[in-house]
């Protein structure tokens, strides 16, 4: 892997007596000279903010695109996807923690040209930024989306959602499908449990979504604090009333870092879909042992459209007058496959 060449930071603004003010996510960090921002990514080096992990990368493999999730999203195939310390949330149920909270995972070097040429090598459709938190990569992600575009793959996002309204605009022209943490709808869980605030995440689905690209999102359910039906039913109205095409995934949580709640039962995971269900039409249920709740079937019909044993989809998808369709009834489908 090559060397990056070092870049200036964007969204940020010059403050009095060298202090420099962060505009990139909303909690507004204003850094003395030297000082590191919570999240690990961004510092003020002598009054001016630079990021830290440009060109570095502290997690790169090939997964199955199922795995991010996107059940929706070329089903089937495989995507390089890469990460860089730090996070601009603080979940004390991290389940990345080693990743995005430790401040000692090892980097290595690596260029948007060298993860182009990887992701050509190893087949993938594109690249994803996951992992950890992307959007606080923000530089170095731009450029490499950028660059994979030029290239004709897809770039991916796995995110909080927590940044502001005008940088997320400056990236989105370059990002074709997104899985966003939608953690609960209560703001004081955001609070206490995340360290952030519901709204700007709530914001940054709807920009997301008026942008056109494709978005799926992520329920990680705990016992006891975001589980009740009241709150599903909130979390599933917001969804509903954006669009009941959203695929909208329910993943069972583990004990992680610094909470130590019991583990999601299955039973409460399949609760979740059955409520979804009465509004959303794709209502999945991962990260748990079970096979309900993985597979696409067709809203019309019930026909099998995309078969999942683990993290691996195998596609039955018609191709229809106006894209993707169910091979049984020939229903059109939101699905986004090679060719598209």
């Amino acid at each position: 892997m090559s060397a990056p060449t070092p870049v200036r930071a964007t969204w940020w603004r010059a403050l009095p007596n060298g202090q420099a003010a962060c505009d990139l996510c909303p909690i507004g960090c204003r850094l003395r000279p030297g000082q590191e921002g919570p999240c690990a990514t961004r510092a003020n080096r002598d009054g001016r903010m630079v990021p830290l992990h440009y060109g570095r990368v502290v997690s790169g493999g090939v997964d199955p695109i199922e795995k991010k999730p996107l059940y929706h999203f070329h089903p089937g195939r495989s995507i390089l996807s890469v990460a860089a310390p730090g996070c601009n949330l603080h979940c004390l149920f991290c389940q990345n923690w080693s990743i995005s909270q430790d401040g000692t995972a090892r980097t290595s070097a690596a260029t948007p040209d060298d993860l182009v040429r990887l992701a050509r090598d190893e087949g993938s459709v594109g690249i994803a930024y996951t992992y950890s938190e992307p959007l606080v990569w923000y530089e170095f992600v731009r450029d490499t989306a950028i660059a994979v575009h030029e290239a004709g793959l897809r770039n991916v996002l796995v995110t909080n959602g927590f940044l502001n309204p005008a940088p997320l605009a400056g990236l989105l022209p370059w990002i074709d499908a997104a899985n966003i943490d939608l953690k609960s709808m209560d703001d004081a869980f955001y609070r206490k449990v995340c360290k952030a605030r519901l709204g700007p995440v709530l914001a940054a689905i709807r920009q997301f979504h008026a942008a056109g690209v494709h978005i799926e999102l992520t329920n990680l359910v705990i016992p006891g604090h975001n589980d009740s039906d009241d709150e599903l039913r909130r979390l599933v109205d917001f969804v509903a009333d954006l669009d009941p095409a959203i695929p909208l995934h329910f993943s069972g949580y583990h004990p992680a870092w610094r909470m130590d709640a019991p583990p999601t039962p299955r039973e409460t995971l399949l609760r979740a879909r059955e409520i979804a269900s009465e509004r959303l039409d794709w209502v999945y249920v991962g990260n748990v042992a079970t096979v309900a709740g993985r597979d696409s079937l067709c809203p019309g019909c019930g026909a099998l459209l995309v078969e999942r044993r683990g993290f691996h989809g195998v596609s039955r998808l018609a191709a229809g007058p106006d894209g993707p369709a169910c091979p049984d009834c020939g229903r059109g489908v939101p699905f986004t496959v090679d060719g598209a």
